[in-house]
């Protein structure tokens, strides 16, 4: 109930001063100057548990009376009325009103009013007297009763005159009640700004009640109670910036009742809720989940479409908002009722859109007096309008703060700070509703900027026109040169236009359409880089958390939808070097000033590059020696990387860089192979004490340096960490001097990238939660930051990236930020990997340069397989030579069987298809077996492997050109999805000059293009051509609705396996391998593969984000709900983050289900048995921002005793919880209980380059998983016999069959093809030292598997043996060119007889591998 102003209505009409108040709309009261006066309230509807209501006086002798108005309403009774009170006194100098109230969800308030009176002499009839009002607040009156015409009660105390005109009588009286509900989510900041403009319109219509919420009421079940009692109660309401799904979905149910309904750019299912008289944006039926259409709602597409609005396709949502702005003034002339309903819509829109204290009070104003209906004394000011876009700075003019273009600003900033004219200029894009809020952050910007000695150039923007701005106003140094040869890529006003050295967003999101994206809601990622590639200079994000606060930054990093603003999207573009400058602390934007130093530090180094003469520009350029001792420096996986870094220095010398003169340069350059290179790269790395070297010679750093280098906090750790002191470390040292190694070659600076632990425990870092780089990597880095302009990383991958701090958005702590802060660094990426790739990207602020994959053969068919193919094809002539002569007995030569049967054996594939049982008189039986047996031949001899390893910036051979069209083809050839142009994939793949064109061209500052990282032969013409700063994926759309489907498939054909070899059962329990890789390349087919499991599908908002997994009813499910251990690795962990909150909820529906029995629903036979519990814990991985399981490197320095111990090691790194309310919460004992009731673990492979025995990580993970899993469910049921298989799908081929294969046929399969294969070998080792790497880390991987699966197949150790070590000409090359692979090699061979693993060796042949060692 609102008991509105105090007010005297007198029947007397004839009173002038009456009849003046009455038009100015002034309530006052008014006094006939009698001694009686006359209290008489009158019937009220009251709604609430109790009203108390008082009223007093207070004579000119200050004695204070009450008038005993005292009102309770009974407990069964909504209406009361009060007698008449009247009091004999004279004149009151004041009268007292209060009331108190119970209210059910705020606590009970109190209002109280005075009126004050003067006494005027008796001989005036009536005099006016000032008053004040009297205001209580009626919260639970229901806007349904104003809708179904009953009054909702506001008290007025008028005055009236008694029969015989002398005492007047004072009753209270009814008017109605109307609320308003502000509702935003994204804006936060401006909830301050709300707050207040609904308290002066409190002031100024107290007949209207605005209540102010945030998204945050909807996150939690108690702001969601006190959020839906508020919109029970409210006849309007305006929703602002909500996009997350289930609380628009919430939301969406309890406003449909609402009569007015304001949405303005929110969710498309939010937005189709609008209502306003008859005007509405869409039909709620065709608006549910995955049904809305994209883009701006339809019924004002139509609009602006008639009006002919917008022009380009990326421009039309800028011509939207100016419609916003030009529509009502064309709309006022239009009868129609429905044309002013859009009117009223568009006038709301546009207070709500200008932004400001002024506008947001106007806003108000006019929904309470155009929509609400509430008589107002006060005229609804116009919108304030301001540019939409403009240039702004805090010591603008008073008179005009805001410039109409960047030339003009630039005219009045150079004019008043000359000195300015030749710093590095920086176009800024700032969010336009933050300039018009005044947030403080704006100003603390601009100047920390021009403190650092950048020259601003500040333009802010709604957010759908960054690209306009970028276009047509900021220009660049090589945008005008190319104009003057008479290139023009853009519509650039050069008159307003301002020149740009680098341009930084503070927004975020995609470049062209901003949070709106375009009029269809698609990506325009093809016109963002025309554009950018147009200016040619670096594009950096730049932004404060908007949606998280500070304190959840420093926790956790950025997570959640912020990371797709701020990163994944931007990253389309071709953005780098996101930072985060601040966030919300409360409601207010703070800016962190470390991160604003980053910024502009970072700006510095990048124009530095654009102005300086290559021929003075210091780079440095790293090779990796991980894991060390192994042969691995100077290697990397897919590239040779000797003759890649000769390529790279011939071309650098080419463009001026000064790589000094001599002998020993020219023998470096002229060596294609680049080993003489990387040999005295290496020979520098290995200096150590007692080596005599002299000093000089070698590049070092005193610890005292390195001590003025580290902050101190950062400082104190590492000595704590590494014996107490900087000093204390062992790691490559020189007496009192940290070792750097490198060789010099001029201002080219060629080093290794230091180990991250020491000999024994080379991973020591990645593994401790509170550790620290040693010293020497520390001084590597700093070093490298203080004496070069930029550093390339040659090849996949190294350490830095991985370093300890923040997942994601760095902050001062972060170990990447302290080795990147203002460092340019190039990286050499592999194109088929944007998973490892991105974290680089966001951890060490790499610009990434993708290289090509080697060219792919065909394994073909050798040795013993050639002879089991000749003795299978003479086998198939007999039968069909008795097959033709009906009277030849109907059986198989003995002989010739045996004979086959003798080569199967030898060959090692009597594991995969035994002869055993085979009988010469059962020809049916032997014709199926010969079948199997020719398909098996046939796959092997047609399954690809990579040939070799790519050289960077070399264009392929003819002969490759063919072997990848062929690949390509083949792979494809049951695809509609790849249409395979010949003629354009050859033109794009020697477009491979790129590779090194690109390097080039970032060590001038200039922007590289962004490209889609993935697979050659599954995403064809999409990922080439390569030398692009590739990126990963919006994880907002896994999966993909093909993903889904083809996820579905294996999940099918999991369980269809599963019950041809246990007929009538399910799996209980399946783990699915969650991995970030994998996740990208396929779109999220492994999580399409988890949903058919537990019987869900993805449920998809308008524009294509899923926002749920839903429950498929069990009627449509072929099979019980399939529990599902998911383990994430910890880059699906972190990048898809939504993914794991949507996996988590779908898990806890899952398990509370009602109406499944536990016999049709697994998740929750589990959950049962555990006890129940808050959640069911279905998604493991390693500590927080900590990656890798510790297997292979438990492997690789051989600190392991049993497969056991493996397992053990595998679950204590794996035994963390995540979900919505869990980030990384240790519960192994959960853990162990749910492993014990896996029966199957799935794992999908995804590209040919990397098969499970090319890598370790298939072991270390997948093989250790299984491992645990087999022993606790063998401990949980007691038989020593019980088998958990492991199961396999090739996905990297959209012709590839995607049969579950076991991991033994896998493994089998993919040695015969590779490994044991001459031409494989022939083609890895010409590669030279890393090609020797690349057989040795095979070597160690097959140990790895006998060490987690037991897998020790003879013809495979005993072929590895003859191959690698007993081989004499293989050996003498992988010796010569790197000895240390070398003993890798037949080192593990040993190893494994050793262990037992190789069983049933030959002696003799063991001898002989030894005597090899020995003599190595």
């Amino acid at each position: 109930m609102l008991w509105n102003r105090i007010h005297v209505s007198s029947h007397d009409q004839r009173n002038e001063s009456t009849q003046r108040l009455r038009k100015t709309a002034q309530r006052a009261l008014w006094s006939h100057g009698s001694d009686e006066w006359l209290f008489r309230p009158m019937a009220l509807s009251v709604q609430r548990p109790w009203l108390d209501i008082s009223g007093g006086f207070v004579s000119h002798d200050d004695l204070v009376g009450s008038a005993g108005v005292r009102w309770r309403p009974d407990a069964h009774r909504s209406t009361c009325a009060l007698e008449a009170v009247s009091f004999q006194q004279s004149v009151p100098r004041k009268l007292l009103f209060s009331a108190r109230m119970g209210r059910c969800w705020r606590c009970t308030r109190a209002f109280k009013r005075r009126c004050t009176f003067r006494p005027r002499p008796s001989t005036a009839r009536r005099s006016p007297y000032p008053a004040s009002w009297f205001m209580a607040q009626q919260a639970d009156t229901s806007h349904r009763k104003a809708a179904e015409g009953e009054t909702t009660s506001v008290a007025v105390l008028s005055e009236t005159s008694e029969p015989g005109g002398t005492s007047p009588s004072v009753e209270l009286t009814a008017q109605a009640l109307r609320r308003l509900v502000l509702l935003t989510g994204f804006e936060k900041f401006n909830v301050s700004l709300y707050r207040e403009a609904a308290e002066e319109t409190r002031r100024l219509l107290p007949a209207l009640e605005v209540l102010v919420y945030t998204d945050r009421e909807l996150q939690d079940d108690q702001g969601r109670q006190q959020l839906e009692q508020a919109l029970n109660e409210t006849d309007a309401v305006l929703c602002s910036l909500l996009f997350d799904f289930d609380a628009v979905e919430w939301l969406r149910e309890r406003i449909r009742h609402i009569p007015i309904r304001l949405v303005y750019e929110c969710s498309l299912e939010l937005m189709v809720c609008t209502r306003v008289g008859s005007f509405t944006l869409g039909d709620n039926r065709r608006s549910s989940a995955g049904g809305a259409t994209g883009g701006i709602p339809a019924a004002l597409r139509m609009v602006l479409n008639k009006l002919g609005i917008g022009g380009r396709e990326e421009d039309k949502m800028a011509g939207y908002l100016s419609f916003l702005k030009t529509g009502p003034k064309l709309l006022k002339y239009i009868p129609f009722g429905k044309a002013q309903d859009l009117r009223h819509w568009l006038e709301v829109y546009a207070r709500w859109n200008a932004g400001g204290r002024a506008n947001i009070v106007s806003m108000v104003l006019y929904i309470a007096q155009e929509l609400l209906k509430i008589p107002s004394v006060t005229l609804v000011p116009d919108t304030i309008e301001l540019p939409a876009t403009g240039v702004v700075h805090p010591r603008a003019p008073s008179t005009s703060p805001y410039f109409r273009s960047p030339a003009a600003y630039l005219e009045w900033y150079l004019q008043r700070w000359p000195q300015m004219a030749t710093c590095p200029r920086v176009g800024l894009l700032l969010y336009r509703k933050h300039v018009i809020s005044e947030q403080p952050y704006i100003r603390e910007l601009i100047l920390a900027l021009e403190e650092a000695g950048i020259l601003p150039i500040p333009v802010f923007i709604n957010g759908v026109e960054a690209h306009m701005i970028v276009r047509d106003l900021f220009t660049t140094d090589y945008e005008l040169g190319q104009r003057r040869r008479g290139i023009r890529e853009t519509s650039l006003r050069e008159r307003d236009a301002a020149r740009v050295d680098v341009i930084v967003s503070t927004i975020g999101f995609p470049l062209v359409g901003g949070p709106a994206g375009t009029m269809q809601a698609g990506r325009q990622t093809d016109v963002a880089r025309r554009l950018l590639a147009a200016k040619n200079v670096p594009y950096i994000v730049a932004a404060p958390l908007l949606i998280q606060d500070l304190q959840s930054w420093r926790q956790n990093g950025v997570v959640g939808l912020q990371s797709i603003v701020l990163y994944a999207l931007p990253e389309l573009d071709g953005a780098i070097d996101t930072i985060i400058l601040g966030g919300l602390v409360g409601d207010r934007i703070v800016l962190v000033p470390d991160r604003v130093q980053v910024l502009a530090e970072r700006i510095r180094r990048w124009t530095n590059l654009a102005k300086k003469p290559n021929a003075k520009k210091r780079i440095a350029i790293i090779v990796y020696g991980f894991p060390p001792g192994a042969g691995a420096t100077g290697t990397a996986a897919l590239l040779n990387v000797p003759r890649s870094l000769v390529q790279l220095l011939r071309k650098m010398r080419d463009a001026g860089f000064q790589l000094g003169t001599g002998t020993q340069l020219e023998a470096f350059l002229e060596d294609d192979s680049g080993e003489l290179l990387l040999r005295e790269i290496r020979a520098a790395d290995q200096v150590a004490e007692g080596s005599g070297v002299p000093l000089e010679q070698i590049t070092t750093v005193t610890v005292d340096e390195l001590s003025a280098w580290l902050p101190r906090d950062i400082a104190e750790r590492v000595a704590k960490n590494w014996g107490g002191s900087l000093t204390r470390s062992d790691i490559k040292k020189l007496g009192p001097y940290l070792c750097l190694g490198g060789v010099s070659l001029g201002n080219i600076w060629l080093g290794v990238q230091p180990p991250l632990g020491v000999p024994g425990d080379p991973m020591r870092l990645l593994f401790e939660r509170d550790a620290t780089p040693h010293p020497q990597y520390l001084a590597f880095y700093l070093w490298i930051r203080r004496n070069f302009d930029a550093v390339i990383h040659l090849g996949m991958h190294g350490t830095a990236e991985w370093l300890p701090g923040l997942p994601l958005g760095n902050d001062e702590s972060s170990f990447p930020d302290l080795l990147f802060r203002d460092l340019p660094n190039l990286y050499v990426y592999a194109q088929n990997n944007p998973s490892e790739s991105t974290l680089a990207k966001r951890r060490a602020y790499a610009t990434l340069i993708s290289h090509g994959v080697p060219p792919y053969g065909r394994a073909g068919l050798y040795g013993q397989l050639l002879n089991v193919r000749d003795q299978l094809q003479e086998l198939e002539e007999e039968l069909q030579q008795r097959q033709q002569q009906p009277s030849q007995e109907m059986t198989v030569d003995m002989l010739a069987l045996e004979s086959l049967r003798t080569a199967v054996e030898r060959a090692g594939l009597d594991a995969d298809l035994p002869m055993e049982a085979l009988d010469q008189y059962d020809r049916p039986q032997l014709e199926v077996y010969l079948s199997k047996l020719k398909s098996y031949l046939a796959e092997l001899e047609n399954r690809l492997f990579a040939e070799g390893l790519h050289v960077l910036g070399l264009p392929p051979s003819p002969n490759d050109l063919e072997k990848y069209l062929a690949a390509v083809e083949i792979e494809n050839a049951d695809s509609s999805r790849v249409a395979l142009d010949r003629k354009q994939l050859v033109d794009l793949l020697h477009q491979r000059t790129d590779e090194v064109q690109n390097i080039l061209r970032a060590l001038q500052g200039q922007y590289i293009p962004a490209a889609p990282g993935g697979d050659l032969i599954r995403d064809g013409l999409a990922v080439l051509p390569t030398g692009r700063n590739i990126h990963a994926l919006d994880p907002y759309r896994v999966p993909s609705t093909i993903a889904y489907q083809r996820g579905a498939e294996i999940a099918r054909a999991i369980l269809t396996q599963h019950q041809e070899r246990s007929p009538g059962t399910f799996p209980e329990t399946v783990a699915v391998m969650l991995w970030g890789l994998d996740s990208i390349k396929t779109r999220g087919e492994s999580v399409g593969t988890v949903l058919e499991l537990v019987g869900a599908r993805p449920v998809r908002e308008a524009t294509g984000r899923v926002v749920r997994f839903e429950l498929r009813p069990l009627a449509q499910l072929t099979h019980p709900r399939i529990d599902v251990l998911c383990s994430l690795s910890g880059i699906f962990r972190d990048a898809f983050e939504h993914v794991v909150g949507l996996l988590d909820d779908l898990f806890a529906r899952a398990a509370t289900a009602p109406d499944e029995s536990p016999t049709e629903n697994y998740i929750k036979k589990h959950f049962l048995a555990d006890g129940g519990g808050d959640r069911p814990r279905r998604l493991w991985s390693n500590p927080p921002s900590e990656f890798g399981s510790l297997v292979a490197d438990r492997v690789e320095t051989s600190t392991w005793h049993s497969g056991d111990e493996l397992a053990d090691t595998f679950v204590s790194r794996n035994a963390f919880s995540y979900g919505r309310s869990e980030r990384g919460v240790p519960q192994q004992e959960a853990f162990e209980r749910l492993l014990g009731t896996v029966d199957r673990v799935v794992q999908q492979v995804d590209s040919v380059e990397y098969g499970i025995t090319d890598i370790q990580e298939y072991y270390a993970n997948t093989g250790a998983l299984a491992r645990a899993a087999q022993t606790r469910k063998r401990r949980a049921s007691g038989d020593p016999q019980t088998q958990v298989t492991a199961s396999f799908v090739e996905s990297f081929g959209h012709g590839s069959a995607r049969r579950p294969r076991d991991l033994e046929e896998l493994l089998r399969l993919e040695y015969r093809s590779k490994l044991l294969n001459p031409r494989w070998a022939e083609k890895m080792v010409a590669q030279g030292s890393g090609g020797a790497y690349e057989v040795s880390q095979r070597m160690t991987a097959l140990l790895g598997w006998g060490g987690v699966a037991d897998f020790g197949d003879n013809f495979v150790y005993e072929q590895a043996a003859d191959q690698y070590a007993l081989n004499e000409d293989i050996a003498r090359k992988l010796r010569k060119h790197n000895p240390e692979a070398f003993r890798n090699i037949v080192g593990r061979l040993l190893e494994a007889a050793g262990r037992g693993i190789w069983r049933n060796a030959d002696e003799e042949r063991l001898v002989q591998v030894t005597c090899t060692l020995r003599r190595y």
